[in-house]
């Protein structure tokens, strides 16, 4: 508990007062001031505790001194290890200065070690949207449009510590959130709170895959679609929104599926001589969703090379994205009779640890059962 966070002025007004951003503000000289400083005084911590107590009914009428007794009970009991306690009296704080984005770094990190993900991203998107009304704030009758805008910008730059950290919050929220309807409801109050976030393309990827989990094709391929109209070389984005029509049922989806698959294949360069890990592994994936596209529209002789690439670029790259590679290259070979080849390549997949061993030993026990059926 430091005194020296509460502002102490002589003048109440502040570049804050206009810019939606809650500042406390005890005066100088005030009752409240010197009541504070008494405080400050005391060594023993309850009494202390007490003392705030004292404080916040005497000054009741005050909302800077009843948030600033608040937010210091709090950050006692915080350092206890009373966590409850201290994010019920963060609550009171807020109250009174519901914008504080001191009080809400304070509320983030306490729910952080409480490990409650609901009330960090409760405080946190709350600090995000305080943030960004400072653009929105109408301006003071009488300020010239250049100094208004100084203000603004000096608002920002003096949070923006506080604005990154909750920005951080709440997207590490969303990562660790287990279950996917919890975590969609996460990415959709992440994205207004934190608009052109620098987490906006992980947040996308992770929003296509959770709603992939909810089978709500119709949201992810709209959310899809939106994400890449503003970042149109995304190729996080477009990988998935390829792997996501390749596994539709219209031949609709399938044509999207490769146009977006070989856009990655263009930008990745994955044969270069310069080629990385990433680009490899970006390549590899996109010539696999391609041959696989190609082999559901029945062009076997496209899809074939699309997917033999595709598995020589993964191999050793990712076991999961190999693997993939693999069964759709034994599913290319068996829908053709090519069984012996067919049946080669899957032999290769079912050594593969994961989640498509099981379906590789389906497809293998299908193609040694007939060397002349066609798989469905």
């Amino acid at each position: 508990m430091v005194r020296a966070a509460v502002v102490v002025a002589l003048l109440c007004f502040s570049l804050f007062s206009f810019a939606q951003l809650d500042k406390i503000v005890i005066p100088a000289g005030t009752p409240e001031d010197k009541a504070l400083a008494e405080i400050s005084n005391e060594q023993d911590a309850q009494k202390k505790v007490a003392m705030y107590e004292d404080f916040v009914q005497k000054f009741s009428g005050n909302p800077a001194a009843v948030a600033y007794g608040n937010w210091q009970i709090a950050q006692s009991y915080q350092t206890d290890g009373n966590l409850e306690k201290a994010l019920s009296y963060g609550d009171k704080a807020l109250a009174a200065v519901p914008t504080n984005l001191d009080i809400l770094v304070s509320q983030t990190n306490i729910a952080q070690q409480m490990k409650s993900n609901a009330k960090v991203m409760e405080y946190a998107t709350r600090g995000g949207k305080a943030y960004n009304s400072v653009a929105q704030t109408p301006k003071p009758e009488g300020m010239t449009d250049e100094l208004f805008a100084q203000r603004v910008a000096e608002a920002k730059e003096s949070n923006k510590s506080s604005y990154e950290f909750l920005e951080t919050a709440a997207f590490n929220t969303i990562a660790d959130e287990k279950d996917a309807k919890t975590r969609m409801n996460y990415i959709e109050r992440f994205t207004p709170a934190f608009p052109a976030s620098r987490f906006d393309e992980p947040v996308t990827q992770y929003a296509i895959y959770t709603l992939g989990q909810l089978n709500d094709s119709a949201r992810l391929f709209s959310y899809g679609e939106k994400a890449l109209a503003a970042n149109p070389n995304s190729m996080p984005t477009m990988l998935l929104l390829a792997n996501t029509y390749v596994e539709d049922t219209r031949p609709a989806s399938w044509a999207k599926a490769i146009t977006y698959s070989q856009k990655v294949i263009e930008l990745a360069k994955a044969d270069a001589p310069d080629a990385d890990r990433s680009r490899k592994l970006s390549g590899g994936v996109a010539h696999s969703t391609l041959g696989y596209a190609y082999a559901k529209q029945e062009k076997a002789a496209a899809a074939i090379p699309e997917l033999k690439t595709a598995a020589a670029l993964l191999k050793g790259q990712d076991d999961v994205a190999y693997a993939t590679a693999l069964y759709r290259l034994g599913w290319a070979y068996a829908k053709t009779n090519r069984t012996a080849e067919a049946r080669a390549v899957l032999e290769e997949a079912v050594k593969i640890p994961g989640p498509l061993q099981g379906p590789c030993r389906e497809l293998l026990a299908k193609v040694n059962a007939s060397r002349t059926a066609k798989p469905k």
